[in-house]
């Protein structure tokens, strides 16, 4: 029987990459069944099938590729995902913490690495910085729990930028000491670059990433795009000494605005690097470590210990010191600790830097015993980060549900959005705003309804709405959201859209503006005036001339006593939701009252939306606002229904106005929910459905004015 040993390692391509898959699949199962965090299960299965293990796996170019590209993807989610208005209001934190998290761990490994094991300064000092730094190689955990923007990890992910571009500047001045580059001209040139790396990313990358995303709406565009933007940043930030995963995450900061969290977009890079590219990095590292060297005797066990020891107590320190400064709880500061605490490639990367410094002929600045400590020291620093950050993870969530079960119950809150969509060109922007606007927390689908005119050309146009709904069902499904469809045939289309609303217990309409003049010259369109006439929920009336993730500010007009209205907070909550999940700014204009009422809103409700309140002193002023709506602003009208305690005579002239000072920019009207039923019910001479655009009064006292 041929012995099994020459048939490893595998060199096929296929089989290494069906062994990486299998490890991928089985790891969280078998992890799962333990108890033990999955990201454990990817490292020691990377030790088992490595060289140093049962040496299944060499570790070839696709190791060496996609591990890398993983961790720059780890560094680029965290950016992509912060919280960047927490990051502008918490910058003191930040700058503590980051301090903190880097100086502790660097003082005590470099003491104990002198003294307990007897390394020069130089060495002792390399091995503080490296320990100083860490890798967020457990923030796929904060993902699993959906964490990215709880204000311990944003602090932990900004404060780890802090603390790793500050071990990277040092890893560089001891380069430059070795290599007798330490002049101020070194340093100049460091600086300069680092600078000019910053100031032309912010510069170039949102322009780019506008002119792209305005043109080229096709998802695996839109993806590879992106995943280009990575790339050079990573390969930029190398070629100005720093390593790449500052210019990943750096990248990924830039493009945060750009990119929802609820967008399917974002849906589709979390989904990519989770399943390939993270999974490979793990893997990977764990084929680094060589467990053997345990066993081998000498000093490996001694320096292993006091690395782990000095280099996790150092960041516990940090983490729990800071959180006491802060004033957060416990399960803050295990978050913090947890996500601090891991030491991964970068490590390594580090090490061999130090084992090209020469000190004297032949010998060099990193021993094998540093070496093979460090290596080792990564293993334990996984354990311990992932086993923190989950009971951190379970901890914060136990107290959020207590503590929303305690301030909110879903039961009260009826959201059902409903799309009314015809239009190819539109209808995805109108899923994408509703998926914007719900509530993520309640995890309610939402409805998508296409109405056709019961005439010769039913069954074709029937056809069409089916293979609409169809496409918008797979862009849901992309967004992991829920969506339920429906083709109505219907002599009059108002009538159709009220009944299916009725039917589904929808709590609000989105639809598109009338913005086909060749089939009805009027603004509002054929069916629109009847609907909004006829239903007393909140409808939206959206018209899209660029994509929403491109949008830089809401510019929103209320009339005055709108906090009076029934539906006040359901049309304010929704805005709220759509300039968080967008991070551009939210501009209120209206009367004090109403500034007032909403402010206080937006502060207890959604305190991290950039909101602005501008006096109106009178509906009048709507024209003048038309100055300053830029392309990339979204123009709201707050408007009302006749009858109603908000609604005013200059309304009326709403068509008119928008027509004249707001073609060609980003629209949305919005009719705000009424008291009492349907107003199908309660027809009556007294009160008629349908009222026109304009007056006979105002036909005629223009007929006057003409003559």
């Amino acid at each position: 029987m041929t012995h099994l040993s020459q048939y490893f390692p595998i060199s096929d391509p296929t089989l290494i990459f069906f062994v990486v898959m299998c490890i991928v699949l089985f790891a969280p199962i078998v992890m799962g069944k333990l108890r033990i965090p999955h990201i454990i299960g990817m490292v020691l299965a990377g030790v088992a099938v490595g060289h140093y293990g049962f040496d299944v796996l060499e570790r070839d170019m696709s190791f060496e590729i996609f591990g890398k590209i993983g961790l720059y993807y780890i560094m680029f989610l965290a950016g992509l995902e912060m919280d960047m208005e927490g990051v502008k209001k918490n910058k003191g934190r930040f700058l503590v913490f980051g301090l903190l998290t880097f100086f502790v761990p660097l003082v005590l490994t470099f003491f104990g690495a002198i003294h307990l094991l007897g390394y020069s300064a130089s060495a002792s000092f390399l091995l503080g910085t490296i320990m100083a730094s860490n890798t967020l190689i457990a923030y796929p955990i904060i993902g699993r729990y959906g964490l990215q923007r709880n204000s311990s990890v944003t602090l932990s992910v900004g404060s780890s930028m802090i603390s790793l571009f500050l071990a990277l500047v040092t890893i560089a001045a001891i380069a430059g000491a070795f290599g007798h580059q330490n002049g101020w001209l070194f340093w100049v040139l460091f600086v300069v670059k680092i600078v000019a790396f910053c100031a032309g990313s912010i510069f170039f990358i949102p322009r780019l990433v506008r002119w792209f995303l305005r043109r080229y709406s096709d998802a695996v565009m839109q993806f590879i795009f992106i995943m280009s933007i990575l790339c050079l940043s990573a390969l930029l930030s190398e070629s100005i000494g720093l390593e790449g995963i500052f210019g990943a995450f750096f990248s990924g900061l830039i493009l945060n605005r750009y990119i929802p969290h609820v967008s399917p977009l974002m849906n589709r890079i979390e989904f990519i690097g989770n399943a390939i590219f993270i999974p490979y990095f793990l893997i990977g590292v764990g084929m680094l470590i060589n467990v053997r060297t345990l066993f081998a005797g000498g000093n490996v066990i001694w320096v292993v210990l006091l690395i782990v020891f000095f280099g996790t107590f150092g960041k516990a320190v940090a983490a729990y010191l800071s959180s006491l400064l802060f004033r957060l709880p416990l399960s803050s500061g295990n978050m913090m600790f947890g996500l601090t605490s891991a030491h991964a490639a970068g490590a390594i990367a580090m090490v061999m830097v130090g084992m090209r410094l020469e000190v004297s002929p032949g010998h060099y600045l990193v021993t094998d015993d540093m070496l093979n400590g460090v290596v080792m020291m990564i293993l334990f620093t996984c354990i311990i980060s992932t086993f923190m950050t989950e009971k951190a993870s379970k901890q914060i969530i136990l107290h959020e549900k207590t503590h929303l079960k305690a301030n909110y119950d879903e039961r009260t809150d009826d959201e059902k959005l409903f799309l009314c969509v015809k239009y190819p060109d539109i209808a995805p922007q109108l899923l994408e705003l509703a998926i914007m606007m719900r509530n993520p927390q309640l995890n309610r689908g939402l409805v998508a309804l296409n109405v056709v005119y019961d005439d010769v050309s039913a069954d074709y146009n029937r056809e069409q709405g089916l293979q609409l709904l169809e496409k918008l069902q797979r862009q849901a499904a992309a967004s992991e959201v829920k969506l339920q469809t429906q083709v109505r045939l219907a002599s009059n289309i108002a009538n159709g859209i009220k009944h299916a609303f009725r039917e589904f217990d929808a709590s609000e309409i989105i639809m598109g503006m009338h913005v086909h003049t060749e089939v009805s010259p009027k603004f509002w369109g054929e069916f629109i005036q009847s609907l909004y006439n006829g239903l007393n929920r909140q409808i939206v009336l959206t018209r899209f001339v660029h994509p929403l993730n491109t949008l830089r500010r809401i510019q929103v007009a209320v009339p005055s006593r709108a906090e009076f209205e029934p539906g006040f907070h359901r049309w304010l909550e929704r805005l709220a939701r759509m300039a968080g999940n967008l991070e551009c700014r939210i501009q209120f204009h209206g009367r004090r009252e109403s500034l007032a009422l909403i402010s206080e809103y937006i502060q207890n409700r959604h305190p991290s939306v950039r909101a602005e309140y501008t006096y109106m002193a009178h509906w009048n002023e709507l024209p003048r606002l038309a100055e300053n709506i830029a392309e990339d602003h979204m123009f709201v009208v707050i408007t009302a229904r006749k009858g109603t305690v908000s609604y005013k005579t200059a309304l009326e002239r709403l068509p008119n106005e928008l027509t004249q000072h707001f073609s060609g920019r980003n629209l949305m009207i919005l009719f705000p929910d009424q008291y009492g039923d349907s107003k199908d019910n309660s027809m009556t001479f007294a009160e008629a459905q349908h009222q026109e655009e304009t007056s006979i009064y105002q036909a005629i006292s223009r007929w006057l004015h003409r003559r």
